[in-house]
């Protein structure tokens, strides 16, 4: 874990947060596409791709809440694209946008080192439960490899449920 204070880290914060910023606006664009198409689940899985690139790099600098809150979306788009229920990928494409507006309030705070957020973290999490609850009987939450069947172990909503449960409790 790096010493986020320390004055020799914010070129690597301010990097990591510059970077951060055009992968975002990247999954926003994402997302809007799928607002106009919604007959497209797989802009959803594209969702998880693109994020999962924030989340390694957030947990490399031992960013736990914006790692949780990427992994969190990573899981949810790749779920949101298998449901097979446009309404409920609708529904879905919402929570995404307010992950991103989360996630950019995160990567703010971050910059002006600020602890607190204006965000109400249980109504999201109140929010994020109830998604990940309709997602339940889809096992598979990453990218669909060709040829490789799933486990069939649906360990990932496990995985979502603690995430949810842990986010905003670390800092």
């Amino acid at each position: 874990m790096f010493d986020l204070d320390d004055p020799d880290m914010k070129e690597i914060v301010d990097e990591f947060c510059d970077e951060s910023d055009g992968l975002l606006e990247e999954i926003r664009d994402i997302l809007f596409e799928f607002e106009d198409n919604p007959t497209n689940p797989s802009a959803l899985e594209q969702f998880g791709q693109v994020i999962d690139r924030i989340m390694g790099a957030s947990k490399t600098l031992g960013l736990s809440d914006i790692g949780h809150l990427c992994q969190m979306g990573k899981i949810i788009g790749y779920k949101g694209s298998q449901v097979g229920e446009q309404p409920l990928q609708e529904v879905t494409c919402g929570v995404l946008m307010d992950l991103c507006d989360f996630l950019e309030e995160l990567l703010t705070n971050l910059r002006n080192s600020r602890k607190e957020t204006d965000y109400d973290i249980d109504a999201f999490k109140g929010r994020l439960q109830w998604l990940a609850a309709k997602f339940r009987h889809i096992d598979r939450a990453s990218c669909e490899i060709e040829g490789k069947k799933s486990s069939g172990k649906n360990v990932t909503t496990a995985e979502l449920d603690r995430l949810i449960n842990q986010f905003g409790q670390t800092g």
